[in-house]
């Protein structure tokens, strides 16, 4: 399944509406999706991630969960953009609408700065949803703040965790979070979220 992400990373880092992405038909970001986001700060500015914007994000995260019907196993907050991965637990789920509303009412607590026009995102395959193969994409999320040569361990960077609704302390750097998660995951999910029919692409 082809992904949105930019195939040009300067493009589009301001804030022109005129600028678009492309996306996969809203299908492939419903019901039981699983797809990993990123939101870029406009112009790449630094200097607003702080404890209490880490807060905020996860108020708005636990809105947003529980809104649509979302778990985000692992998201990591970094100087100049947000990494996070949403799988849907209904049939009814809509990640399309769970980033709008993220969006907009985390954008009070960015200001002055603000989200690039457009999240990229992209929707994981088959192949990808299988849980050691879903570990490693968590896993590269994590360890972003390692490759930026931020800390020398991801448990050295404060702002990386997970947001499951009834579990404030999983977090996916734990030696017991898969099987925590994927326990919680599958009571958690309702048997008909994989009942969507997606368009060929």
């Amino acid at each position: 399944m082809p992904d949105s992400e930019n195939p040009n990373p300067l493009r589009g880092q301001g804030t022109n509406r005129k600028f678009s992405l492309p996306r996969l038909p809203r299908e492939y970001y419903q019901a039981d999706a699983v797809v990993h986001w990123t939101l870029p700060i406009a112009m790449r500015r630094i200097g607003w991630l702080t404890e209490t914007f880490h807060s905020a994000f996860r108020e708005i995260m636990l809105h947003a969960a529980a809104r649509e019907g979302l778990f985000c196993p692992t998201y990591c907050l970094m100087p100049d953009h947000l990494h996070l991965v949403w799988m849907g637990l209904r049939l009814d789920s809509d990640q399309q609408l769970a980033m709008k509303f993220l969006r907009e009412h985390l954008g009070p607590a960015l200001r002055p700065n603000k989200f690039q026009h457009l999240p990229h995102d992209h929707v994981l395959r088959e192949e990808d949803r299988k849980h050691n193969a879903f570990a490693k994409v968590c896993q590269y999320i994590i360890e972003n703040p390692l490759r930026a040569e931020l800390v020398k361990h991801p448990n050295e960077w404060s702002f990386i965790s997970s947001v499951v609704p009834g579990y404030p302390t999983l977090h996916p750097l734990d030696d017991d979070f898969w099987p925590t998660f994927w326990k919680v995951y599958t009571a958690k999910r309702s048997p008909d979220a994989g009942n969507l029919k997606r368009p060929p692409l």
